[in-house]
């Protein structure tokens, strides 16, 4: 009888630090899973910013994750790599989410900059910098993904994008 109280409160005390089950968390979305557009919004331009919206779409079969800000890299028209650097759009105020994705499922953030002021580091006349007509998105689970800005635009600053986070579409 002891030896079987005993065995019954050993299981009850590795039940109670086990704790309840946790689902499976998706794996971080990869690059080729993605496909989207990075686009101006419409009515955004003013004081010499404007706001494009970097929409993603999960593409494959399977669920898949993003948390944070969006990574990646201008290009110009033949691909070439243009200064780029991606920075919280609220700096110190960023709450982060993680973001599921279920097929078919899109995700979105948005990107304020100065496409015409010229910024430290830029052309002191004409333009800030060359135009920008892709936008190459690091797959957080690896990868990359191409997007086309829409419609191509300098990004003033050395390329600085002030993004939001990601968030999901309704």
């Amino acid at each position: 009888m002891r030896v079987a109280l005993s065995s019954f409160g050993a299981l009850a005390a590795l039940a109670f630090l086990a704790g309840p089950a946790v689902p499976a968390m998706e794996p971080a979305c990869h690059g080729a899973q993605l496909n989207g557009r990075f686009a101006v919004v419409p009515g955004s331009a003013g004081a010499g910013n404007i706001v494009y919206k970097l929409t993603l779409k999960n593409t494959s079969g399977t669920a898949c994750t993003v948390t944070g800000l969006p990574q990646g890299r201008l290009l110009g028209r033949k691909h070439n790599p243009l200064p780029t650097h991606v920075v919280a759009a609220n700096r110190g105020a960023l709450t982060a989410v993680l973001v599921t994705l279920l097929p078919g499922e899109s995700t979105f953030a948005t990107a304020r900059f100065s496409p015409d002021v010229n910024g430290t580091g830029d052309s002191p006349s004409g333009r800030c910098r060359p135009v920008s007509y892709w936008f190459r998105v690091a797959g957080q689970g690896g990868g990359t993904t191409l997007v086309a800005v829409k419609p191509p635009t300098s990004v003033c600053e050395r390329g600085t994008l002030s993004f939001s986070a990601y968030g999901k579409r309704s």
